[in-house]
């Protein structure tokens, strides 16, 4: 647990310093896409439960240790609902993240955040646009009415490099969003990103099963954990009346009921004494 808490830890505080660069450059104006306060929620979440959970197993407070379990229940379930709704609504949720990237392209040159994002998709996958290059029509810098240079072209990153670690032309998609699909494929990437990355995730199941079970059991054995615990600690207190320090010893002898200073009524969370 000292080892979860750790990793909380480090995750709050790189969401915390990546949160506080992007405000330095006001880069992202969809604060809850923000990689940065994603990585501060998801720390502040994960610190809060695990402090409860460490707190409910040292004091042995069935209040907390229900909290502690009915918290990973809760968020176990999400997490496979979330995932159920997302398969069985499959064009939707297809229709939800194209309009969130296209929105993201929209600001494209505005948003580092994204701007990084996406680059990094692109050059990975080999891809360009969301649906299709042609997406970037969108952006008022790609778009054919707009002027200047970038104009009907398509970032750097689409472009196809024949050598590795290739400085590629920034301009070499230019004038490429008018014309037709088979007379830029030596030029550009003409796929899609959500095709290819979902194409990915088909190629490599094995990677992303092992990826689910590796987020998710955990979580389940948490619970399971909880659960056999709590109801350790109340056949316990069904059968002495009391808490009693030797609990998980079996060898334990049997001591009249701990006393609580006046702090100790109002929190009970506080330290006992004899």
């Amino acid at each position: 647990k000292q080892k979860l808490r750790g990793g909380c830890g480090c995750i709050l505080a790189i969401g915390i310093y990546a949160e506080v660069e992007r405000q330095r450059y006001k880069t992202l104006e969809g604060v809850f896409l923000a990689p940065a306060v994603i990585l501060i929620l998801l720390g502040i979440i994960m610190f809060i439960v695990s402090f409860i959970g460490v707190l409910a197993s040292l004091r042995d407070n069935l209040t907390l240790l229900k909290v502690f379990m009915y918290t990973l229940t809760v968020c176990l379930l999400l997490e496979l609902l979330g995932g159920i709704i997302a398969l069985v609504f499959r064009n939707q949720t297809m229709h939800v993240l194209n309009k969130n990237i296209r929105k993201g392209m929209e600001n494209y040159y505005d948003d580092l955040d994204f701007k990084n994002i996406m680059d990094f998709v692109q050059k990975k996958f080999k891809c360009c646009g969301g649906e299709d290059f042609k997406d970037w029509q969108v952006n008022m810098y790609h778009n054919c009415s707009a002027p200047g240079p970038l104009a009907c072209g398509v970032p750097y990153t689409c472009c196809i490099t024949t050598k590795p670690n290739e400085v590629a032309n920034t301009l070499c998609g230019y004038k490429v969003l008018n014309k037709e699909r088979l007379d830029v494929i030596n030029i550009i990437h003409i796929r899609g990103c959500i095709d290819a990355v979902l194409l990915w995730f088909t190629d490599n199941y094995k990677i992303m099963a092992g990826l689910l079970l590796g987020i998710l059991l955990p979580q389940f054995f948490g619970v399971i954990v909880s659960w056999l615990y709590i109801t350790r600690v109340e056949d316990a207190i069904s059968e002495y009346g009391y808490y009693m320090d030797g609990l998980l010893d079996p060898n334990a002898q049997r001591r009249a009921p701990k006393q609580q200073g006046r702090m100790a009524k109002w929190c009970k969370c506080m330290p006992e004494f004899d």
